[in-house]
């Protein structure tokens, strides 16, 4: 067996230290990405599900938030439009306007 020279071995060492370093810095990201939660969430079907379906619910009642936020927001500029008694663009909105606020009441025209 050949003898290693002490050079040798602090390379060796040293290559040693930074493949621990290298494996730490690893074990600390896929700690950092949680990637044994999201293991063991593929592995439970029914957490899987459960958790789809409270996501899917929050962004369906988000969606209709800001769709109510978004189109009260129109209509009222809209309305704002009206007043301002433009000449033909005015009386477009102004009839529009008109026919949302009689469909909210509920009446038929």
């Amino acid at each position: 067996m050949k003898r290693r020279e002490p050079s040798e071995k602090k390379q060796d060492v040293s290559l040693l230290v930074k493949l621990n370093e290298r494996v730490a810095d690893l074990a600390r990201e896929i700690e950092k990405i949680q990637i044994a939660d999201y293991i063991e969430l593929l592995n439970s079907p029914r957490k899987l599900i459960v958790s789809n379906i409270i996501s899917g619910i929050a962004r369906g009642v988000g969606f209709a938030i800001g769709f109510t936020i978004f189109t009260t927001t129109i209509f009222f500029l809209l309305k704002k439009l009206g007043a301002l008694d433009l000449p033909i663009v005015g009386d477009y909105i102004a009839e529009l306007v008109k026919i949302v606020q009689v469909q909210l009441e509920g009446k038929r025209f």
